[in-house]
């Protein structure tokens, strides 16, 4: 799929390992309850689900929590409970549409900005369409400028 608002196709990407089950030695020193409750750990602290699945890969060696427990780090997550409200990209692209518009408060000559957060929150309704169709949102849930930054904080 291509990229919504730049020219480029976006091809460029790294493969998942052919081996889809985790090296005997990893296996050895890790169980799936032990990742689950480093995982449910990191959650508490506050960490997203990739800043956990970078954590788990930098610092114990795990490169695929799905090879050791059979389910993603989200969908653990959403069985104990502790999963994000809004999905993580989203959350990221509201973070973004909000810093842009302080930083329009503050400059408001500032034209290339102000068509640069037109497309961000394009994307933010786009994907929240998206996740409403899907049910991972609630159906009245809507994006409102006003009230964005309250959903980062």
């Amino acid at each position: 799929m291509g990229r919504m608002h730049a020219p480029g196709h976006g091809i460029s990407r790294s493969s998942a390992p052919y081996v889809r089950t985790a090296p005997a030695w990893l296996k050895n020193l890790f169980t799936a309850d032990d990742v689950k409750d480093q995982i449910y750990k990191l959650s508490r602290k506050g960490l997203t689900p990739s800043k956990i699945g970078v954590r788990l890969r930098d610092a114990k060696g795990i490169a695929s929590v799905k090879a050791l427990t059979g389910n993603k780090i989200l969908r653990i997550l959403k069985a104990k409970g502790l999963a994000p409200s809004i999905p993580e990209d989203l959350y990221h692209l509201i973070k973004k549409a909000v810093s842009v518009r302080k930083h329009m408060e503050k400059n408001r000559q500032d034209k290339d900005s102000k068509f640069r957060l037109i497309l961000i929150e394009s994307r933010v309704h786009r994907l929240a369409r998206y996740y409403k169709k899907r049910s991972v949102l609630p159906a009245n849930w809507r994006y409102e400028s006003a009230t964005a930054s309250a959903l980062v904080s």
